[in-house]
């Protein structure tokens, strides 16, 4: 079943109060590989998917980043995505691997360590449109953060040079010769569906995801009537600087943990 811990074991942890895993679960009949990070013992936590950026090697998924947010009273997972860390199948930027992000939240709502009405969803940078697409999939999501987030993949395209050869390569072309393929990686198109509560936060001089995905994202949020905050910082990049990114987790979790619990 999408979500299953077929099985895991303990990773070296860099904070004597956090236990990190390397877990195998099952995703479409996958076995893809992630890391889960807790407080130590046997409370019962906020779960926190963590959906990372890039692709393939770049911007994996750093355990400090996991234990900053688990050290706010969090169960952290964070898929690695099919293909990745020797877990199987192929990464598919924001396509079938969306169903990577929709078990790890299926693993963090039967986690004993979690507690099922309370389970978020963060993405950053390409992790955005994989938080959006898992929202749209699963019942019962607590909330929604998306930092420096893609949301129009046609408009990722167009902004980035570098990306193209690899997205005509993964996703079968551009987004002239395939519009439905972009739509369909973009979450703008089937928000009416979203149900928790969604806050965007986004650097104004973000030259890898430009502002313009975060203000599609408020303005098509705000037309269907859903609930959205937004957070923009004019003078950032994509990297928020070291004291703006710890005051940033700390706020975005404590509005986490507003979030009422479904």
């Amino acid at each position: 079943m999408d979500g299953d811990i077929i099985d895991q074991y303990m990773f070296p942890s860099p904070h004597p109060g956090i236990e990190v895993f390397v877990v195998t679960y099952m995703s479409q009949g996958l076995k893809v590989k992630g890391f889960f990070a807790a407080p130590k013992g046997n409370g019962v936590y906020d779960g926190f998917l963590y959906l990372r950026g890039g692709i393939k090697n770049v911007g994996q998924v750093r355990v400090p980043r996991l234990i900053e947010f688990a050290s706010r009273g969090f169960a952290v997972f964070a898929p690695l995505y099919r293909g990745n860390g020797g877990g199987e199948g192929n990464e598919d930027f924001a396509g079938d691997d969306r169903y990577d992000a929709f078990a790890g939240f299926e693993l963090l709502r039967r986690h004993p360590l979690v507690h099922p009405g309370r389970v978020h969803l963060f993405g950053f940078s390409r992790g955005g449109a994989m938080a959006l697409h898992a929202a749209l999939m699963a019942e019962n999501v607590c909330s929604v953060a998306v930092w420096g987030g893609v949301t129009d993949m046609a408009l990722t395209y167009q902004e980035r040079p570098d990306l193209r050869r690899m997205m005509k390569r993964v996703i079968g072309g551009t987004p002239n010769k395939c519009p439905e393929r972009y739509r369909h990686r973009t979450p703008l198109y089937h928000l009416e569906r979203l149900k928790a509560p969604v806050l965007i936060i986004h650097g104004g001089r973000d030259e890898n995801v430009s502002i313009e995905h975060a203000w599609r994202l408020e303005r098509r949020l705000k037309q269907l009537g859903k609930p959205v905050t937004a957070w923009y910082f004019p003078t950032f990049t994509h990297y928020f600087p070291p004291p703006a990114n710890r005051k940033t987790v700390q706020r975005l979790t404590q509005w986490m943990k507003q979030q009422p619990t479904v």
